[in-house]
């Protein structure tokens, strides 16, 4: 109701205006004022330099924004590959202000220069063709170089060598969350179609398959520092993109196709809180919290908890109505932090196998729903 009651009042003042601009052009008839709808010497002077005061305008909000929100962006990457990332994006912002500095200062002088005079022609000619080469080759040459060199970065980051020693990892994307599976000891994952998909094996894991006998599934995602990790990512329903902002790494998740991402972590969760930057956010954010809880309790409301920094694995496509809380915390550990974490998992199979050990009082149309599972398991067993 609010909202319309808004636009009734815009609607309202926009009559208004109208009907004072008619007004105003009454009370002019008869006047000796300048009707012609030709620009003179006075509109062209004042044309120019309102061009100037809308390229001071366009500095003066560049200057104040890069003042008041340049902490925002991503601090100190926690990959190996993510100081490439940021330094292909640093010499590309630094190329756009450059151009755009020097282009925008020239367009709104020249306006200004060669403003209109009277009884001045402007200068024609029909080409040029110095200066078409000159407007052509820089920035070809330009996008060139930036393209090469993003090509180059891409390359060595999505490049894994199928002989080096890394830890694979699937990450299944669903609406509305993320879902880990590891590949356990033998660092190969077992087979997986949605077809399987049943109780407990909500990835659809082929339990038949030797490969996923070690497969451990979780939902907090634990990572050890110094160790490539090979991604690997499906998705159940709809298009996901799986973002980690901090390691620099984004990858889109396709139904029916399997995409991979690797990259190696530099920082334990431990180790990027303590970075001074963090410190001063993390203080930042609980400010802001305590100030807010504040205004919650006056109005008998529980307050907010303090934050505490955690990487994340976000959603970057819009995938839904929840798309905004897909979310998976991830944990960088230390090598031996993350070997006494994987020690106390329990793999799939052995979760499939406790899931149909129920109690006899259960219903019987659940246990029957199991028997595909059931079956796989004894399979699993035999062999």
């Amino acid at each position: 109701m609010t909202s319309l009651l808004v636009i009734i009042v815009l609607v309202l003042l926009a009559v208004a205006l109208w009907q004072l601009t008619k007004i105003f052009d009454l009370t002019q008839v008869g006047s000796s004022s300048d009707s012609s709808q030709v620009a003179n010497d006075k509109d062209n002077n004042i044309q120019g330099y309102l061009m100037f005061g809308f390229l001071a305008f366009l500095y003066v909000f560049t200057i104040y924004g890069l003042l008041a929100w340049g902490n925002l962006p991503l601090h100190t990457p926690a990959s190996e590959h993510g100081t490439e990332v940021d330094r292909l994006m640093n010499i590309t912002w630094v190329l756009i202000f450059t151009v755009q500095a020097i282009t925008q200062v020239l367009l709104h002088y020249f306006a200004f220069k060669y403003k209109g005079k009277k009884d001045q022609k402007a200068l024609y000619f029909a080409d040029n063709n110095k200066l078409e080469a000159l407007w052509s080759i820089i920035p070809a040459i330009t996008l060139a170089g930036l393209i090469l060199y993003g090509l180059y970065a891409w390359t060595n980051i999505m490049f894994v060598d199928e002989d080096e020693d890394t830890i694979v990892i699937e990450l299944y994307a669903q609406q509305f969350k993320w879902t880990a599976r590891l590949a356990g000891e033998d660092n190969v994952l077992g087979k997986a179609n949605v077809r399987y998909i049943e109780g407990v094996n909500a990835l659809g894991v082929d339990l038949a398959d030797p490969n996923a006998q070690d497969d451990i599934v979780v939902s907090e995602l634990h990572i050890p520092k110094g160790k490539k990790v090979l991604f690997k990512f499906r998705s159940q329903d709809v298009l996901h993109s799986a973002y980690f902002p901090h390691f620099r790494a984004q990858m889109n998740c396709v139904p029916g196709m399997v995409t991979e991402f690797a990259f190696t972590p530099t920082y334990t969760t431990a180790e990027y809180r303590e970075l001074p930057y963090m410190i001063e956010k993390v203080a930042h954010i609980n400010e802001l919290r305590a100030k807010q809880s504040v205004e919650l309790i006056a109005k008998g409301l529980p307050g907010l908890d303090p934050y505490t920094f955690d990487y994340l694995l976000l959603c970057n496509k819009i995938c839904g109505s929840s798309h905004y809380n897909m979310q998976m915390k991830v944990v960088v550990d230390t090598p031996e932090d993350y070997k006494k974490w994987l020690a106390d998992k329990t793999t799939l199979v052995n979760e499939v196998k406790a899931s149909l050990e129920k109690p006899a009082d259960d219903a019987s149309g659940e246990a029957k729903s199991n028997d595909t599972l059931a079956a796989a398991a004894n399979e699993v067993a035999v062999k």
